[in-house]
């Protein structure tokens, strides 16, 4: 399959719905402006009624925008319709027709494009290759494991062969260890093929593991766009370090940023590996400190103390809840022995690993 890489850009893309009961106008999405370049798989993260599939459906035509631009290839297709666009998208359903066998399912869009039989008979079967169902082109949806379908759905929308690949939840439907295989094999096809792909999801663990950027957003507005690894470990506010992963904040008082971030803790200086650029000195803000990012130790010999309340046993590790005066704090101890591991009621400390802890501003938009 020939590989194709063209970028997308949206420019100030708003959609405006009218709330039907209350006459009022409802934002879904709010000036998005994104750059995806060709060949890269950027996933659009956020809670429900963020505005994500929203953003998606406009990309793919299925929804027009209130105003704003949209280019697929250098090509302003905004208004043009989605069988006009060279998009195509696997929704959440895999909307499989029962009374066709996998090979005619899969070759459904060729024939309504009027593509020849020799051609539709080799472009299937090279789909259905990429995605490991060559063998099974003849057995009919019924009788097909929810991943074989999936694999189904998706072959589907590469048959044709799209410049932009559009993936709307599409593993929503499938238990905890086909979610896993399928991320891999979406990951790998794409990366194979070189397709530009926007995948939609609510699952900060899919959108990590298949990102090459991730787009949170919020209320229907763009929070931050980074890596996975720039959205993990330098978030710029609250929001976006408490969806992507787990996390504990502590108030603090900016002190310094020449040459150290430091700050005060319940009168205590500590300091940090970095802050978001809406921190200032002398604002109040949080220190944000991921689990593998904190260590336990004896009662006054870190930023705060307190109990163990539960150790939970994960085998590579072992998630420790410490009690605190700022509520419930979460400790990972990697690798751990029984020397490392406090045990349940046991009084301790909690210190920073400063290098890994940043400063978020305290006010949440």
């Amino acid at each position: 399959m020939e590989k194709q890489s063209v970028p997308v850009h949206l420019d100030q893309v708003t959609k405006i719905f009218r709330d039907p009961k209350t006459k009022s106008d409802v934002h879904a999405v709010r000036d998005a402006r994104l750059e995806i370049s060709g060949g890269e798989l950027v996933t659009l993260l956020g809670p429900s009624g963020c505005g994500k599939t929203t953003m998606l459906r406009m990309i793919g035509g299925f929804e027009l925008p209130t105003r704003g631009t949209i280019h697929i290839g250098g090509e302003d297709v905004t208004y043009l319709p989605p069988n006009t666009r060279a998009t195509a998208t696997v929704f959440q359903s895999y909307g499989l027709f029962p009374h066709l066998d996998v090979f005619e399912n899969v070759a459904y869009g060729l024939k309504v494009r009027k593509v020849s039989k020799e051609e539709i008979g080799f472009r299937v079967m090279e789909a259905l290759g990429l995605v490991g169902l060559s063998d099974l082109a003849r057995r009919s949806p019924g009788r097909l494991s929810g991943g074989q379908q999936q694999r189904v759905a998706l072959a589907r929308s590469l048959v044709v062969r799209p410049q932009v690949l559009l993936l709307d939840e599409p593993l929503s439907n499938l238990d905890a260890l086909l979610r896993e295989q399928m991320r891999v094999e979406i990951r790998r096809i794409q990366k194979s093929l070189g397709i530009t792909a926007i995948y939609v999801t609510h699952d900060r663990v899919e959108a990590m593991s298949l990102s090459d950027r991730v787009v949170v957003m919020k209320a229907g507005v763009i929070r931050q766009v980074g890596t996975p690894s720039a959205i993990y470990e330098r978030p710029d506010s609250k929001f976006v370090a408490g969806f992507v992963g787990k996390v504990a904040f502590f108030p603090v008082e900016v002190q310094s940023t020449d040459g150290a971030i430091t700050c005060v803790l319940a009168g205590a200086t500590v300091r940090a590996g970095s802050m978001a650029p809406d921190v200032t000195v002398g604002s109040k803000a949080l220190l944000m400190a991921r689990p593998e990012s904190l260590r336990l130790g004896n009662p006054g010999e870190g930023a705060c103390d307190g109990t163990v309340a539960t150790n939970v046993y994960l085998g590579s590790s072992v998630e420790s809840f410490v009690t605190t005066e700022y509520g419930e704090i979460l400790v990972q101890i990697d690798d751990p022995s029984e020397s490392r591991v406090k045990p349940e009621g046991a009084k301790v400390s909690i210190a920073f690993d400063e290098a890994r802890v940043r400063i978020l501003p305290e006010a949440e938009e």
